[in-house]
């Protein structure tokens, strides 16, 4: 069931005369009160008290003066939005609802409404890349190198980079500090230990892909994946312990990623997968796309050269 309207008084005094004019002797003409309560949508008790009232100050020779003497008790003024305020506060004391809510004197449930009402809206912000005139220039130059001339359809498109081998390098630890795990009732928790979360092992990738091939069919010709090289090391272990004796030729990771450790993962496993990989029909002139680091490698490199003229 609906809740039931509240008439206005304007609206209360035109029922009243409209049912006065509907009566005789003080009583109502059959179908009154229910035209009443279709023409101004309210329910039969609420007819039958203003009748009652307006009858009332009728017999006792008063002006029928019906006005509404409802008074909102229960109903508090909502909190209106100071748009300005909050746009002149300083934007690290908006980073969250709470702090926000303390700065502008109001409660978190009043900002989350705002925000769920679209009156306040979040933003992520990111950083941006400082870009001088040279870095634009060479982004500009690089986007255009990919684009070339298709002279059966007579139009530029971008080049479709199937000759082009991606690398990249990211480090991984060996385990998280804080693991969840899901286990059945009668398993024993697991038991990890460290030094300290200092001492948890990491290890660098390099991993080189390259885009797929698929035939006409859809069938996948080439999968695009290169491979994924460690940087790693064997190295002999300096004390006997209980794992192993001295002198036992172990893997290590390689903690200072430099240019030379950087060379000798390319030439020694990129190259060597990139022709163990490589499909017989795809073109035989490669480009290799690196990242901005400085470790990579230059193209005149002549060691490098060496290795790919080979």
């Amino acid at each position: 069931m609906g809740r039931r309207k509240d008439l206005t008084s304007e609206e209360r005094q035109a029922m009243a005369f409209f049912l006065l004019q509907n009566s005789t002797d003080g009583k109502l003409h059959h179908g009154t009160i229910t035209a009443a309560m279709a023409k101004w949508g309210c329910c039969r008790s609420s007819v039958s008290r203003l009748w009652q009232a307006a009858k009332k100050e009728q017999a006792q020779g008063q002006l029928v003066s019906v006005q509404s003497k409802k008074i909102n008790k229960c109903r508090r003024k909502r909190v209106q939005i100071d748009l300005e305020l909050i746009s002149s506060l300083e934007l690290h004391k908006r980073g969250t609802i709470r702090r926000l809510a303390t700065c502008i004197n109001c409660s978190k449930s009043t900002v989350g409404r705002w925000i769920s009402k679209g009156l306040i809206r979040a933003h992520s912000s990111a950083i941006r890349p400082n870009l001088t005139d040279p870095n634009k220039l060479l982004r500009l130059r690089f986007s255009l190198e990919q684009i070339e001339y298709d002279r059966i359809c007579n139009v530029l498109k971008f080049k479709n980079m199937h000759n082009v081998v991606h690398i990249d390098e990211k480090w991984f630890y060996i385990t998280k500090a804080n693991h969840k795990f899901y286990l059945t009732p009668e398993e024993t928790d697991p038991h990890r230990t460290y030094k300290s979360k200092k001492f948890i092992k990491k290890v660098m990738f390099s991993c080189a892909v390259g885009r797929p091939l698929f035939n006409e069919d859809e069938s996948v010709l080439f999968d695009g994946k290169i491979g994924i090289f460690p940087f790693t090391e064997m190295v002999p272990a300096k004390r006997t312990s209980k794992n192993r004796l001295a002198g036992t030729m172990e893997e290590k990771q390689i903690q200072s990623i430099t240019k030379e450790v950087m060379k000798a993962c390319y030439i020694s496993k990129l190259i060597h997968a990139i022709w163990d990989k490589w499909p017989q029909f795809a073109s035989k002139t490669i480009y290799i796309q690196q990242d901005n680091a400085r470790p990579h490698i230059k193209d005149n490199d002549p060691d490098w050269r060496v290795c790919v003229n080979a």
